[in-house]
């Protein structure tokens, strides 16, 4: 008997693709998006496939009748911008807090099975220690990380206090098709690649030395359907990541070889609240989800350059 899963944010970038995952498995799905940084075209696909809301999960009302009769929350909705956050702190909360713990407590009034929370490798802040385990402390840097970390310690208490299934999963640096490259917040894949074919030069906010562990949107969907029934996963948090990085100058090099262009690349001062390196430790994912990245780095560029062209 298929299940009931609710995605948040399944509009957005990473729901989108977890959504079209479900339904090809012939799962039941109800969306639930406000469009303040989703968009209806990337569902258009399995529109008459799914149950959607749109609203904001800030407002009770619209968080109770999301999760009515649902199994199993995967809880993508966010703003999910370092800098939008530095710039609007009281909104991003409201987006990224206060949501989730309304989603939390009318999950628990509901019953619902299992919550699957979108965490952000972001709570690991400026450590100098590589890899990035999950035992180590905390230090977020923007309002964006400590609301990320904010919403953990919330799906955790909800597991202690209540019996609620629930486990974070610290997401590292996703990258993929239909990720947005035309806002200021956007993630550099895409606004690299967008670039490069159009022969338009690349903006590097720093030296370029700066590394990290990116992460290919369908590692991400495997890990959230792991999760969605892995047994001993209640309670847990777990890197989502490759367990390899790259710095942002190599990134470049791998999408001219990619692409078949020369980039122009300036350099600029770097953004108050990016860190420098960032690489999981994916061996708790292994144990508790049975985690393994199916698409390293290269085969990631190639499909989302093919996707963007």
């Amino acid at each position: 008997m298929s299940k009931q899963y609710l995605v948040t944010g399944g509009a957005g970038f990473i729901g989108s693709h977890i959504v079209r995952r479900l339904v090809a498995q012939g799962e039941q799905v109800r969306v639930v998006d406000n469009f303040s940084t989703g968009t209806p075209g990337r569902l258009k696909d399995v529109r008459q496939s799914i149950d959607l809301i749109c609203g904001d999960l800030a407002d009770e009302q619209i968080s109770e009748a999301a999760v009515r009769g649902i199994d199993c929350v995967l809880h993508q909705a966010a703003i999910p911008s370092v800098q939008r956050s530095i710039n609007d702190p009281i909104a991003t909360n409201r987006a990224n807090v206060t949501a989730t713990l309304n989603l939390l407590e009318c999950c628990r009034k509901a019953n619902v099975r299992r919550f699957v929370y979108a965490a952000s490798s972001s709570a690991y802040g400026d450590a100098a220690i590589l890899p990035k385990v999950e035992s180590m402390p905390v230090n977020p840097l923007s309002p964006y990380a400590l609301q990320k970390w904010v919403g953990e310690h919330y799906c955790k208490l909800y597991h202690r206090l209540y019996g609620l299934e629930t486990i974070s999963l610290r997401y590292f640096n996703v990258f993929g098709p239909v990720q947005d490259p035309h806002s200021e917040y956007s993630a550099v894949i895409p606004k690299f690649i967008t670039a490069l074919l159009a022969k338009n030069p690349i903006t590097v906010y720093g030296d370029g030395e700066q590394s990290r562990d990116f992460t290919y949107v369908e590692n991400v969907v495997e890990a959230n359907l792991l999760a969605a029934e892995a047994i001993s996963a209640s309670g847990n948090m777990c890197n989502i990541g490759c367990g390899d990085r790259v710095s942002l100058n190599t990134l470049i090099r791998l999408l001219e070889q990619n692409i078949g262009v020369k980039a122009e690349v300036t350099y600029a001062e770097p953004k108050p609240g990016d860190v420098r390196h960032s690489l999981a430790d994916i061996a708790e994912a292994r144990r508790v989800l049975g985690y393994v990245p199916k698409v390293m780095l290269n085969e990631g560029l190639k499909r989302t350059v093919d996707a963007f062209r």
